[in-house]
């Protein structure tokens, strides 16, 4: 009687694997068949922005170092994303996982390719809750992309685990980051157009984006303020408003990669600083003009449209643009992108959810 059970078992296991696939085929349609195209636009913007950064600095003292280095993080991370989201994709996001909460654990004082040399500066703190949104996402997608029903538990007991670990880390932002896209990934579960969700996920992001200029140009209602202020430190606000108004100096190319710290009273009488505004939408716009602001939502934008036109499953899509957009929240409130691991995970992230996957046939073993 043992053999009419075990066949009976890969009967069932057959079948599953059968609905699973057509399912993910489904939600899947409205995305496939243009992933070339994707990658000649990020060609396109990633070249364009790092050519606009070389223009800024032109003709001054500038370093477009750091921005040139962020380019090709993005790009190196997202090209291995997607040549190791076709091969392995739940074991390298996995990896991904454990890698960025490790960083966090270890941040500020150890988070390799941090260009402060000094001291630990509040920007710091940004770094360690955007690699703990980066590493619930690339949980979250691991535990999306998983087929056997086995595996899947344990990545989202993996993921809520690095949830916890913002707690333990008391960093209110990671939590909150990473509680907000463990919750989009289990809402996209249930989710068929990926289309509106990735839109109110942009939306989101806007909303940041506004948020923070609204406290540089002090347009907000004053309880708001006096609200934000508790949050955000008044040293912060003090940057932003100086940010402001370097960029109404120079609206068109900014002052050049990396003279913020030079034009800015604020930073340069803090006893610790690493000369930003710990905001990357003000920075940007003070560095690099407006063109630049726009090339960073192009990049933004990309990153998106690439997971809307994604072969993978639209639990997948959803829960990469979740991590994304609690990322570009973080940094447009601290100094996340001026780290090397985070513009590196964040390509990588979006690599892997916008991967081909190699087999159409069989799936391959162990549900990686």
């Amino acid at each position: 009687m043992a053999v009419p059970n075990e066949y009976a078992a890969v009967a069932e296991r057959e079948r599953e694997w059968s609905e699973a696939r057509a399912r993910e085929r489904s939600e899947a349609r409205e995305g496939c068949g243009e992933s070339g195209a994707v990658g000649v636009i990020g060609v396109i913007v990633l070249a364009a922005c790092a050519v606009w950064s070389l223009i800024s600095a032109a003709g001054r003292d500038a370093r477009p170092e750091g921005v040139l280095l962020a380019v090709f993080a993005v790009a190196a991370g997202y090209a291995g994303g997607r040549i190791a989201g076709t091969l392995r994709p739940v074991a390298v996001a996995c990896a991904a996982a454990l890698t960025a909460t490790g960083l966090a654990v270890v941040s500020p004082q150890e988070v390799p390719g941090a260009y402060p040399a000094g001291g630990v500066v509040p920007g710091d703190a940004g770094a360690t809750a955007a690699l703990l949104v980066l590493g619930a996402g690339a949980a979250c997608c691991a535990a999306s992309a998983a087929r056997g029903r086995g595996s899947r538990p344990l990545l989202w007991a993996l993921a809520l685990a690095v949830t916890c670990t913002a707690l333990v880390l008391g960093s209110v932002a990671g939590f909150a980051g990473s509680a907000g896209v463990l919750l989009c990934s289990l809402a996209a579960a249930r989710t068929r157009r990926r289309a509106v969700a990735l839109i109110a996920l942009a939306l989101a992001a806007a909303a940041a984006v506004a948020l923070s200029w609204g406290v540089a140009k002090d347009t907000l209602p004053e309880g708001l303020t006096a609200s934000l202020e508790g949050q955000l430190t008044g040293h912060r606000m003090a940057l932003w408003q100086e940010a402001a108004a370097v960029a109404g100096a120079e609206p068109v190319r900014g002052v050049g990669p990396g003279r913020f710290g030079e034009l800015s009273v604020t930073a340069q009488q803090s006893a610790v600083t690493d000369g930003k505004p710990h905001s990357a939408v003000l920075q940007q716009t003070a560095e690099q003009g407006v063109v630049g602001l726009a090339l960073l939502a192009a990049v933004f934008g990309w990153l998106l449209y690439g997971l809307w036109r994604s072969p993978r499953s639209t639990a997948v899509a959803v829960s990469a643009g979740a991590a994304l957009t609690a990322l570009a929240v973080v940094a447009c409130l601290g100094n996340a992108l001026s780290f090397t691991p985070v513009t590196v995970g964040a390509g990588l992230l979006a690599g892997l959810a916008a991967a081909r996957p190699a087999a159409v046939g069989r799936p391959v073993p162990a549900g990686l």
